[in-house]
């Protein structure tokens, strides 16, 4: 069961704390192979695998003005650290004046008199302290000055792309779905409650469910996806679109996902989205019979795309 911590202080001393830090956003292929290897050697030694993450996210505070939208929600997140093997997560109140701390302070206070680590694993770019001015090779001396071991880890590399959440949201944005899926070693989805729609789908033989949009979130282009809709424990091969519906006028934008093949009434459930594949941008149509035959041509195209991609063929 993962234990989940806020603050620092009043905590019963932990068993040999192996730790890392970060915000983890994605939990891509990147952040799996570092929480493996601290629950790894954690478990060597009967000890603690412990994440120190941080809320809200540094860049709310330190740069407000930047639009930063996020791969994971919360629960999500946490339910991934669940998964991977991970017993505890502290969150740090992320303030102007913890932003403040030296790097030196951060060490003393944070990591060796609260945590008391026993070994910490980070990226060899791990940036920390006020204007992050501490580096790796600072935290390393400061570890060794404070009794704790830094492990400096190397980037993961897929195809030749560093895997980083900054370059899987640039792909998302760009609708390169299969790139981003590479790089997280998952599908992106976007999970929602489905709302009442105006029932156009329904009217042409497409029916859909909605979801609205989250404000947060990284959300792909505008357009028709090949996709997958997890629904309780199962999951059903799907065609999604995101969009205003400009052939009937602009109207809200939402995520529209019609089960292949499936009937069920999911009004007020929640549901994920997995967008598997782009097959088209948005397009504004000279009527409604030409919309509904565009879709029939989008769901067959999303079906060889799902077949494709269960099969493991990119």
């Amino acid at each position: 069961m993962l234990k989940v911590t806020r603050g620092l202080y009043g905590e019963c001393p932990r068993p040999y704390p192996v730790a890392t830090i970060g915000n983890f956003d994605g939990h891509h292929l990147g952040h799996r192979a570092l929480l493996q290897t601290v629950v790894e050697t954690a478990r060597k030694v009967q000890g603690t695998a412990l994440v120190l993450t941080f809320e809200p996210h540094p860049v709310k505070i330190l740069a407000p003005h930047v639009d930063l939208r996020f791969l994971t929600t919360r629960e999500e997140k946490l339910a991934l650290f669940e998964d991977a093997g991970i017993d505890e997560v502290v969150f740090l109140e992320f303030t102007p004046t913890f932003a403040a701390m030296s790097p030196g302070q951060f060490a003393a206070d944070i990591l060796h008199r609260s945590l008391a680590l026993s070994e910490l694993f980070v990226g060899n770019h791990f940036a920390f302290g006020k204007g992050r001015k501490g580096r790796i090779d600072d935290l390393v001396h400061l570890g060794e000055e404070h009794g704790f071991r830094v492990h400096p880890m190397p980037p993961i590399l897929c195809d030749g792309d560093v895997v980083s959440s900054s370059r899987i949201r640039q792909l998302i944005q760009a609708g390169e779905m299969e790139r981003a899926t590479a790089l997280l070693g998952r599908t992106y989805g976007i999970r929602g409650t489905v709302v009442r729609g105006t029932q156009q789908g329904q009217a042409m033989g497409w029916p859909t469910a909605n979801v609205r949009i989250p404000d947060d979130r990284v959300v792909p282009p505008d357009g028709v996806y090949a996709a997958r809709t997890v629904f309780g424990t199962q999951i059903y091969d799907a065609i999604a679109y995101i969009g205003t519906r400009p052939t009937f006028g602009a109207g809200e934008r939402l995520i529209e996902v019609n089960l292949l093949d499936q009937t069920c009434d999911l009004y007020d459930q929640q549901i994920t989205v997995q967008f598997v594949v782009r097959l088209r941008g948005d397009q504004i149509f000279a009527s409604v019979d030409e919309l509904s035959q565009q879709i029939a041509c989008d769901v067959e195209q999303a079906r060889s795309s799902l077949r494709r991609f269960s099969q493991g063929v990119r």
